[in-house]
C-alpha cells in the first residue's frame, strides 16, 4: 500500500470547540485520528509530515475555525548552527551522563515529572500530575519511542521522550529538575536531540507547534533556522 492510499483510509474525528489552552479568549478545535485506526511507524511518520502530533496514543492536529496560530515546526539539523547562548549551554552540561532507556515507568522518573509539573506548569492542563496521566501521556507508542536520561553523578536531572520517525526525530516532551535553572536543561535536551538526529542521518527534529503570541512557545524560535508548515508546505524560516 502506498503512503497516499494508506492516508486515504485514515478517519479523522473532531472535538467540539473549547477554550484554547494557549491563547486566552480564543476557541480551539482539534482533529484526531480515529483511535480504532491501526497505526504503524510509516503512517505515524507520514502524519507527522502533515502536521500531526502525538499525545499518548492519540495523533492530533489543531483545526480551528478562526485561528491558524498553531504552526508545526521542525529543525533541519544539517543547517542548524548553535548561537553563543546555546554553545554555553552545551559546555555547561558536559558533566552529565546520558543514557537511552526502554522505560521510565519508575518512581524516580514519576517523582521528577511531578515536581516539574507542580513547579513549572501549575497553571496548565496537566496540573495536578498523576501516575495514570504520566503513563498515558508519555507511554511508548508503536515501537517508535525512546527515552533519554540525563544524570548528574547518578542523580536523574532530566528526561526527554523522543519518537523515531522515518525522516526525523520528534521531540515529544521533556521534564527536568526545576532547581537546576542554571543548566538550561530544556535547551540542552533539544541540542542533544539535534545531535542525535545528525548521528542517525535523519534530516529533521520535529518540535511540535509554535505559536508566535504564546510566551511558553518562545524557546522554539531560538533554534534557527526552522521549517514551518503553512498551507501544507514546509518552508524555511531563517533568523
Amino acid at each position: 500500500m502506498s503512503k497516499y492510499s494508506q492516508l486515504d483510509s485514515v478517519r479523522l474525528l473532531a472535538t467540539l470547540p473549547h477554550p484554547c489552552g494557549y491563547l486566552p479568549e480564543r476557541e480551539a478545535t482539534t482533529v484526531f485520528v480515529d483511535p480504532q485506526t491501526p497505526i504503524d511507524q510509516r503512517l505515524y511518520s507520514r502524519l507527522s509530515e502533515l502536521g500531526f502530533r502525538r499525545s499518548g496514543t492519540y495523533l492530533y492536529r489543531p483545526q480551528c475555525a478562526n485561528c491558524q496560530a498553531c504552526i508545526p515546526a521542525r529543525i533541519p539539523v544539517d543547517l542548524f548552527v548553535p548561537d553563543r547562548k546555546q554553545r554555553r549551554c552545551w559546555r555547561r552540561n558536559r558533566d552529565l551522563d546520558v543514557f537511552h532507556v526502554d522505560s521510565i515507568d519508575t518512581d524516580e522518573h514519576y517523582e521528577l515529572y511531578a515536581r516539574y509539573i507542580e513547579r513549572r506548569h501549575a497553571d496548565g492542563e496537566m496540573y495536578p500530575p498523576s501516575r495514570d496521566q504520566f503513563r498515558s501521556f508519555l507511554n511508548s507508542a508503536w515501537g517508535s519511542t525512546r527515552y533519554i536520561e540525563l544524570r548528574a553523578r547518578g542523580r536523574l536531572v532530566a528526561t526527554a521522550v523522543t519518537d523515531l520517525l522515518h525522516a526525523g526525530l520528534s521531540a515529544i516532551y521533556t521534564f527536568f529538575d526545576p532547581d537546576e535553572d542554571r543548566r538550561s536543561l530544556g535547551c540542552y535536551c533539544i541540542l542533544y536531540q539535534i545531535e542525535w538526529a545528525r548521528r542517525l542521518g535523519v534530516p529533521s527534529l520535529y518540535l511540535g507547534y509554535w505559536i508566535e503570541e504564546c510566551q511558553k512557545m518562545a524557546y522554539k524560535s531560538q533554534f534557527r533556522p526552522a521549517e514551518l508548515l503553512r498551507d501544507n508546505r514546509w518552508s524555511l524560516k531563517r533568523p
